[in-house]
């Protein structure tokens, strides 16, 4: 007998992760397809940096205010998961200085700092605050509100949660098609066959496979971050510090995650000693006395990129039944609780911002194609 669910989802990430848990909320039967286990492909990979105006490029029109819908969510999050599955996220408060070390630096943090949110601290101001940060440094934007957390208890959470609430976790189940039938979709894993009304794509740059599958001209390219930790036992790092797509974060257990590297077009998950040594020596130039400081570990994960650098949310062009939530970018840990909501909405037919549909859609206009 075939088991049927309402929602299958495939990829189980923290993005999926994130739509079980909204989903199930909402009483829903829902099944997420996971090809490892939960979390452990470009999640357990990320830096875990909630960086709502960090991250915009300049972009306030539609993914600031999505991103900081998300990042709001966060706040509340934090206690919701806590006290349904007992996890602990590690949401850490303390924000990010974005450091510059020259006018030219300073005249590209124009766009955030013009944010009522955002401040300028001088050299002396930031000296202060972090005792231990470069003396080069001509000052920062200090973006008070741009948290972290931990993106693997974050995943964990969602998914023991989504679970506590009904809806069932397949690890070691990848997904390898997906058939339309007269009411919905059947669904083929290595595990055997289900069903399910609606199916929801979300696994990361692996979503290229079925974008081709279902007929669509889209893909993602990998991007590859490698980073690495070290043992701050002092900790001399209180704030999150980031220059040139580089940043250094603290951790409560004492540990500083550094990177990270973006290799496009590199399907290739090891980490190299060039990309290590790079990030290294960018890391010294923010924090000179992280050269005195062990290593703890080191890693790399493939961040999906979407033309724009935008993901991809929102329902096939053709077929309303199957969703994408997809294309993160460096951005699927802050972006995760928004998306969640945004694919429970779509599904549930509630009212969502037109401007996000818009922005996020998967047929939006493609200028240039990915190489």
């Amino acid at each position: 007998m075939i088991d049927k669910f309402e929602v299958a989802i495939i990829g189980g990430g923290i993005i999926g992760c994130s739509i079980a848990y909204y989903l199930a909320k909402e009483k829903m039967n829902v099944a997420v397809f996971e090809g490892n286990q939960i979390g452990m492909k470009t999640t357990s990979a990320a830096g875990g940096m909630l960086g709502a105006h960090s991250e915009c490029d300049g972009d306030f029109d539609a993914f600031f205010p999505f991103a900081r819908s998300s990042q709001f969510a966060y706040s509340e999050l934090k206690e919701q998961l806590n006290h349904l599955c007992g996890l602990d996220i590690g949401y850490r408060k303390g924000g990010i200085l974005k450091l510059a070390f020259n006018e030219s630096d300073r005249n590209e943090l124009q766009s955030i700092l013009s944010q009522p949110t955002v401040k300028w601290l001088d050299k002396e101001t930031l000296s202060e605050m972090e005792p231990h940060i470069s003396n080069k440094l001509l000052g920062a934007a200090y973006i008070e509100e741009d948290v972290n957390v931990l993106p693997m208890a974050v995943c964990q959470a969602f998914a023991k949660s989504a679970q506590i609430l009904g809806a069932t976790i397949n690890e070691y189940s990848p997904v390898h098609n997906i058939h339309k039938k007269e009411n919905g979709f059947l669904i083929e894993t290595t595990t055997g066959q289900v069903e399910a009304e609606y199916v929801v794509v979300a696994n990361g740059v692996w979503s290229t496979t079925f974008f081709k599958q279902l007929g669509l001209d889209r893909q993602l390219m990998p991007v590859k971050g490698e980073c690495l930790s070290v043992i701050d036992e002092k900790m001399t790092l209180k704030h999150t510090i980031f220059h040139d797509h580089c940043y250094i974060v603290p951790r409560s257990n004492g540990r500083l995650v550094i990177g990270a590297t973006s290799i496009e077009n590199d399907w290739n998950e090891k980490v190299s000693l060039d990309g290590i040594e790079t990030i290294i020596a960018k890391a010294k130039t923010m924090l000179p006395n992280i050269a005195h400081l062990k290593i703890d570990s080191f890693w790399a994960g493939l961040r999906p990129q979407t033309f724009d650098r935008k993901p991809f949310i929102g329902h096939h062009p053709e077929e309303e039944g199957i969703l994408f939530a997809t294309g993160h970018y460096r951005n699927g840990i802050l972006l995760a609780p928004a998306t969640g909501q945004m694919i429970r909405d779509l599904i549930l037919k509630r009212q969502v911002n037109n401007e996000w549909v818009e922005a996020f859609k998967i047929d939006r206009h493609q200028p240039f194609a990915i190489k």
